[in-house]
């Protein structure tokens, strides 16, 4: 896979909206073609070369091609935005909307990740070595589409409103979230390995969540059901199974109510 490097000369003094860097963009230009691709300071019209020095050579498609960031990119959003193959890594921080509407390739970002991380993500797998803020894999603002497809997993902790609205796919939190998981879904699937506030499974039409912490506020619209053994991410464990939100309309298959299904790990 051919690579191209990405090294930051310039600190904006707003945050650099890098739409631009992703696979799809780059691949089959050259350094100089690269450099010249658009990017937004605010309102300012800029180039990627105002900001880093770019070096080797991309894929002649986005699947040979490989975009590391060689340093600190916390005020850069959008990266690897809609990408559809290829892959970005990104040594440091990354600002928000990192892998947003991404449908295929791999993101890695060794360090923390700020808000909108993955949204509407419909393929692809994005990890965070670090934290992420808030909003991870969910629906855009005023919209009820969230994450569709593809594995997002933060490895550290996390924020509030973790795959709100979402349709299908993983999110993997490996640490604590806040409050908020899965409010609104209708599919997919949401794992914290650590403990949680509150609000878990909010308005949840479907799907499934594993929390194999604590959650310090349970909804009152869950039903405890069973006890079940279930492999998340590679390990047994043993649940209680609890169905909701009891308050919100169901679908049914074949005249049976379909429930979102919440798993929290036994004491």
């Amino acid at each position: 896979m051919a690579t191209v490097t990405l090294k930051p000369t310039k600190v904006p003094e707003l945050m650099l909206e890098g739409y631009s860097i992703t696979p799809d963009t780059f691949s089959g230009k050259t350094p100089a073609q690269i450099a010249a691709l658009p990017a937004h300071e605010g309102k300012i019209h800029v180039t990627l070369g105002d900001y880093f020095e770019v070096s080797g050579s991309p894929g002649a498609t986005a699947a040979d091609t490989d975009i590391v960031i060689a340093g600190d990119a916390s005020r850069v959003k959008y990266i690897g935005s809609k990408m559809t193959a290829g892959t970005v890594t990104v040594n440091g921080n990354a600002d928000m909307y990192v892998g947003g509407w991404m449908k295929g390739g791999k993101i890695r970002v060794t360090g923390n990740v700020d808000s909108f991380c993955g949204i509407q993500m419909e393929g692809g797998e994005l990890l965070v070595d670090g934290d992420a803020k808030n909003h991870v894999g969910c629906a855009y603002r005023g919209d009820w589409r969230g994450m569709k497809g593809g594995t997002i997993r933060i490895r550290g902790s996390a924020g509030n409103d973790i795959g709100t609205f979402m349709l299908g796919g993983t999110i993997i939190i490996e640490k604590d979230a806040f409050i908020h998981v899965s409010t609104h879904a209708e599919g997919g699937t949401v794992v914290i390995k650590g403990d949680v506030e509150g609000r878990v499974g909010g308005q949840m039409v479907k799907g499934d969540m594993y929390v194999l912490g604590n959650i310090k506020y349970m909804m009152p619209g869950y039903q405890k059901t069973e006890r079940v053994e279930k492999e998340i991410d590679g390990a047994k464990y043993t649940f209680d199974h609890y169905i909701g939100d009891l308050g919100e309309r169901h679908p049914k298959v074949k005249g049976k109510e379909v429930f979102a299904n919440l798993y929290l790990k036994a004491a």
